[in-house]
């Protein structure tokens, strides 16, 4: 059955999906040309892999290792700090090129995105193929990075397709040839599918992405939920998902975690990390008009271990300091003194849009108003002179005993332009280039 057709046309879409090879080290070979093929990571502050060069990946070190069982497999590892200021930079960059193409590309991640280029063959006076090869040697080129490129009729196509050759490689699937791609990709290697959806399909002796997209519609239908079917119409080139220019605007949960150096059991430095956690997770929440009903806190042991706790708010707030008190006892289920912790986070869950809350009848309305207009403040503040300029109390710890962290400092946050400060930079990276004396 490998050549079985799904899609009668080549290309009744073109969808367009770029992935950055190793991104983050990527980007720092780029600003220092002479780390270029030497083994390299970036997490150095966070204790563990990050990201690893295709040199480092070689030898054997993948991302989650820790810094200690890196250095055992590559004494000579060259370890960096994570410069996310810069790597965000190169990202935009990125992301703007591709939009020279056409106005239609999506931002997945920092370093992925999708690309619809239907229709642009005219425009453009080249192929989709030609478009797509132009949208990467320009990327690579202005950049001094190497992407993989995926061309196919569907987005979940795309990115089977720009994983097929890394790094800096580039692969077409037509409409035709969806059948032969498929025969031997196993199914946990499609985006969309987990580990429960691929243990449910083992037990359909269905261990292929082409022997699931071979299943009949009826038994498709019947067995999997809706995510299920979509990816299955995407796999036989039916295309489902739009490729969607626009921001993000809303979220099922928001979540913020923070690392930090040396381990520790202090309570009070633990619990400020945990509000500037919250500060950062509302923050995010107000600027899409956001509020969460339930909120989850979570601590991370030296060994990583987890412990966790959740509650249910009166209301739907955004505004931590009304539940400062929550987040406290939250605390207090997951503390225990005599264990070492090394992450803090929380999660907002069960997220309403802010307009339309009601008070209940245990609330204080002026007070809330009140606390409210405090945050709208803040945020403006906020928007001056950054975030967490203006903070809760229960977080100013952090600003005592430190942030906490491993390795040197990135050589941007050491370097200071004219005009910038310690939290507002300039959106510029810095090229490190040898010169003739």
């Amino acid at each position: 059955m490998s050549d079985q057709l799904f899609s009668l046309s080549s290309w009744p879409r073109a969808i367009v999906h770029i992935d950055g090879d190793a991104f983050f080290t990527s980007c720092e070979e780029a600003i220092h040309p002479e780390l270029r093929g030497k083994p390299l990571i970036t997490g150095g502050e966070r204790g563990i892999v990050a990201c690893a060069s295709y040199a480092a990946k070689k030898m054997g070190i993948k991302r989650g290792v820790t810094l200690a069982g890196a250095r055992q497999i590559c004494p000579d590892l060259i370890i960096l700090p994570s410069d996310y200021e810069t790597y965000s930079l190169f990202s935009r960059r990125m992301f703007s090129i591709m939009r020279r193409f056409t106005p239609d590309v999506e931002e997945y991640s920092i370093d992925e995105a999708f690309a619809d280029i239907t229709g642009m063959r005219r425009a453009l006076h080249a192929s989709y193929v030609e478009i797509a090869g132009g949208m990467k040697r320009e990327i690579e080129k202005e950049l001094g990075i190497t992407v993989s490129v995926g061309l196919s009729i569907t987005k979940v196509l795309a990115k089977v397709a720009s994983k097929y050759l890394k790094p800096s490689g580039m692969t077409v699937i037509r409409g035709r040839e969806i059948a032969g791609y498929l025969q031997n990709l196993p199914v946990e290697k499609i985006w969309g599918i987990g580990p429960a959806t691929t243990s449910y399909l083992a037990k359909m002796r269905i261990h292929t992405a082409l022997e699931f997209a071979n299943l009949p519609e009826k038994t498709v239908r019947a067995k999997f939920t809706k995510p299920g079917v979509e990816i299955w119409q995407e796999l036989r080139g039916q295309s489902v998902y739009p490729v969607s220019a626009e921001e993000k605007s809303s979220y099922a949960s928001i979540s913020k975690t923070k690392t930090f150096a040396p381990a520790t059991n202090n309570a009070e430095y633990l619990f400020a990390h945990l509000m500037r956690n919250m500060e950062s997770a509302c923050i995010k929440a107000r600027r899409y008009r956001l509020a969460p009903h339930k909120i989850a806190v979570f601590l991370k042991k030296n060994n990583f271990d987890m412990a966790g706790s959740e509650a249910v708010l009166t209301r739907p707030c955004a505004c931590p300091l009304e539940f400062s008190g929550v987040v406290r006892e939250l605390f207090a289920a997951c503390f225990r003194p005599d264990e070492v912790y090394r992450a803090t986070g929380v999660i907002l869950l069960d997220l309403k849009p802010e307009a339309g809350i009601q008070y209940s009848l245990f609330d204080d309305p002026p007070q809330a108003e009140k606390i409210k207009e405090l945050y709208l403040a803040a945020d403006e503040l906020g928007k001056k002179f950054g975030k967490h300029t203006l903070h809760l109390g229960a977080s100013h710890p952090i600003e005592k005993l430190g942030r906490g962290r491993r390795g040197k400092p990135t050589a941007r946050e050491e370097t200071r332009l004219k005009g910038e400060t310690r939290r507002r930079h300039l959106g510029l990276p810095l090229l490190h280039i040898k010169t003739e004396p």
